[in-house]
């Protein structure tokens, strides 16, 4: 199986959602492993099991005051956690806990040579900054198994987003860090939330030119990413990344509820299969997915599951 697909399907995972219309609702995690069941991709891959991360994990990216402001509210189970978009609830903590968790199993069993590459569902929660939840995002997965892997021995790690929304917790988290290779595509923050991720936007100090960010217009299509995508591959080939993760978010797909992109699944398949193709060049094959936002359910089922066929 070393060759093989890591695939987190528990139903932990369900736990990190909002209720009350909310539109990252608790749902999301079944209308994925349903469309995964249908194509038979259980039989196909790895199934791993998740773990919750630890404070000193979460410390490795969030400050104590913030984690600590999370227990709290996890405990009183009222209020909000950030300016409006991210409601608290009982257990929000360990919920958030058990996505960056996930995230770091999958990691790990990549590391240990046990699949190449792996997917989580609910995960890519990138608008978490170090001191703040932002966006539906209470931890933020990718940037503790960024400083996880520099933890490790890692020089350059590779973060992708295709994402609607700009991964504004991980850029400007590692904005000044070399060590992080980041491109992204989003839609223009003049139109978005959260309003940031412009070209000029680079990186600073040493890591200056280590990132990219490539705002598209409302409406931007296949066509648009197909025009765009081959920049990114050059970036990261630049670089030479050791590591690859891969922010999937399926709220770049025409239809999405809160977003203008037009994106087809297609896209997604496309980014993960070139990723891995990438990895491979660079002789390691290691490549992290996650399924960071979609709110339409159709959507993102089918995105999702298109990713894990193509990381095939």
């Amino acid at each position: 199986m070393s060759a093989g697909v890591g695939v987190i399907v528990s139903e932990r995972l369900a736990r990190y959602g909002f209720g009350d219309g909310h539109p990252f609702g608790p749902d999301r995690l079944s209308a994925f492993v349903r469309e995964f069941e249908a194509r038979g991709l259980e039989k196909r891959v790895r199934l791993l099991e998740p773990r919750s991360a630890s404070d000193d994990e979460l410390l490795a990216f969030h400050t104590a005051r913030y984690v600590e402001f999370v227990r709290a509210a996890s405990a009183s189970g009222t209020g909000l956690l950030d300016a409006g978009d991210t409601p608290a609830f009982r257990g929000v903590y360990e919920a958030a806990a058990g996505v960056v968790g996930a995230t770091l199993s999958a990691m790990e069993a990549i590391m240990r040579g046990e699949c190449r590459r792996a997917f989580v569902p609910i995960a890519g929660l990138h608008h978490a900054a170090r001191d703040r939840a932002a966006g539906f995002c209470v931890f933020n997965d990718c940037g503790v198994a960024i400083e996880q892997l520099k933890r490790a021995g890692l020089e350059r790690v590779a973060y992708v987003d295709i994402d609607a929304h700009h991964g504004d917790g991980v850029f400007y988290g590692f904005e000044e860090d070399a060590a992080v290779i980041f491109a992204d595509l989003h839609e223009d923050g003049r139109y978005l939330y959260p309003g940031t991720g412009f070209a000029g936007e680079t990186g600073r100090g040493a890591a200056a030119g280590t990132k990219l960010n490539v705002p598209l217009p409302p409406g931007a299509d296949d066509a648009v990413f197909a025009h765009c995508w081959p920049d990114v591959l050059a970036h990261l080939e630049k670089f030479a990344p050791q590591f690859v993760l891969l922010q999937c978010g399926a709220d770049s797909i025409a239809g999405d509820p809160i977003t203008h992109l037009r994106f087809s699944p297609a896209v997604h398949g496309r980014a993960a299969r070139d990723l891995g193709e990438l990895a491979d060049r660079l002789g390691h094959g290691r490549v992290l997915a996650m399924g960071g936002g979609g709110y339409n359910r159709t959507n993102l089922a089918q995105a999702w599951t298109t990713v894990v066929e193509n990381l095939m």
